[in-house]
């Protein structure tokens, strides 16, 4: 089964750089690495000369926003022109254990699983030492992480909750990317897209498989909790997925959001705004204040 990894970027070239050598590394190398450049056009000087050998595809950006959607979209599409059978998704962050790339491969071979939305676990690495990571010690760093499925190495775990789907490394057979077909482009920017591609895959009949054995490391840099960064495109995106879908996502982030008076959600429209909540309170329905509260003590 010929194998693609698709890995969309925008920087992060120490991380990317990493990752390269991750799947150096591996038990089974990809027949094709393509890397999808959003605006950055010295990605490729980072990846020149190294095996695999990988191939970079150029995915311009409007507006500021990078389009995580379409960049995975033209990967897979320039994967599936060169014969790709099977592609396997990783963030830019995120180092393949040194089985992932097999073990997707052999569960993806198995005519029970070939029509499943694959998804190993994700290891969340502690910031590196002054030399960075090796790739030896990735395994000995993080637990995966436990708000997801963590089956044993070489166990699977069929999945019920298709809104536990995240990007950060998955695979489908060619025939099941089609079945599904591919990430929503109305998402631009931060957040929203994989959650509503979990929800393809749900409305397409597709089954979610959790696999053990295929661990991915994802590389720490810094955060904000909530991330502020991305406010506008997390208001954005949520409403496309809400008119797509009928319910809110990352509404553990836009609670965040309201609690510090960035966003609010609408009282008549239920819509998620930007800015704090200006809605006039009701007064409190209090006593009269003509009488007086009558004790209850006998």
């Amino acid at each position: 089964m010929r194998t693609a990894v698709i890995t969309p970027a925008a920087g992060r070239h120490r991380h990317l750089a990493l990752q390269h050598r991750g799947l150096a590394a591996g038990s089974h190398a990809p027949e094709q690495y393509v890397v999808v450049a959003m605006d950055d056009p010295d990605l490729g000087a980072v990846l020149a000369g190294r095996e695999p050998a990988a191939r970079v595809v150029d995915c311009p950006v409007k507006n500021g926003n990078l389009p995580l959607a379409r960049a995975r979209n033209l990967g897979a599409a320039r994967a599936l022109e060169h014969g790709a059978e099977l592609l396997v998704f990783l963030d830019v962050d995120c180092v393949p254990g040194e089985q992932l790339l097999e073990r997707y491969r052999q569960v993806a071979l198995d005519t029970e699983h070939r029509r499943s939305l694959l998804c190993g676990t994700v290891s969340y690495l502690p910031p590196p030492g002054p030399y960075g990571y090796r790739l030896a010690e990735l395994p000995t760093l993080a637990e995966p992480h436990p708000g997801r499925p963590a089956p044993a190495a070489g166990e699977l775990h069929r999945g019920e909750d298709y809104a536990l789907f995240w990007s950060l490394s998955f695979a489908v057979t060619a025939g099941t990317w089609h079945t599904i077909g591919g990430f929503c482009e109305e998402y631009e920017g931060y957040g929203g897209e994989d959650t509503d591609y979990g929800q393809r895959a749900r409305a397409a009949g597709v089954p979610l498989t959790w696999v053990g054995g295929a661990p991915a490391f994802h590389q720490h840099h810094p955060v904000s909790d909530p991330p502020v960064a991305h406010l506008r495109d997390i208001l954005r995106n949520a409403e496309t997925f809400h008119r797509r879908w009928g319910w809110w996502p990352m509404t553990d982030r836009l609670h965040a959001f309201a609690e510090r008076g960035l966003a609010h959600q609408d009282r008549a429209t239920g819509r998620w705004l930007l800015g704090p909540d200006r809605t006039p309170q009701r007064p409190r329905r209090g006593l009269p204040k003509h009488t007086t509260k009558r004790s209850e003590t006998p």
